[in-house]
């Protein structure tokens, strides 16, 4: 059995010498798939017209009624560039609508009460 000589150890590069590096870059990998889909963006201001519109119904706040109307319109215009929510939209400005003719209502009544003075 023949053990290696001084000759035989494979030659390193001497401290402070650069290593040799390929002289070009390899190429980029082939592009992907692209992702995944980016799911569809709502329509903020058909989804705040409807909550305004429901909360407005529920506590009877003159003030919700026409932030309804006037969110659902903004939404609605949205819609029809290409935004979704439409139906929500429409939900929020009949809710809106609603609300203020509830309100309406509810103050007709009080003041044609006999026991309501200003």
């Amino acid at each position: 059995m023949s053990y290696p000589g001084p000759d035989d150890q494979p030659q390193y590069p001497q401290y402070g010498q650069p290593a040799p590096y390929p002289q070009q870059y390899p190429s980029a990998p082939p592009p992907g798939y692209g992702g995944y889909p980016q799911p569809p963006r709502n329509n903020g201001m058909a989804i705040a017209g409807l909550v305004c519109g429901l909360v407005g119904l529920l506590i009877f706040w003159f003030v919700l009624g026409p932030l309804a109307i006037i969110f659902g319109g903004i939404g609605l215009s949205r819609a029809k560039r290409g935004a979704p929510g439409r139906g929500m939209a429409i939900a929020a400005i009949a809710l809106g609508v609603v609300d203020v003719v509830v309100y309406l209502i509810l103050l007709l009544v009080l003041l044609s009460s006999h026991r309501f003075v200003l």
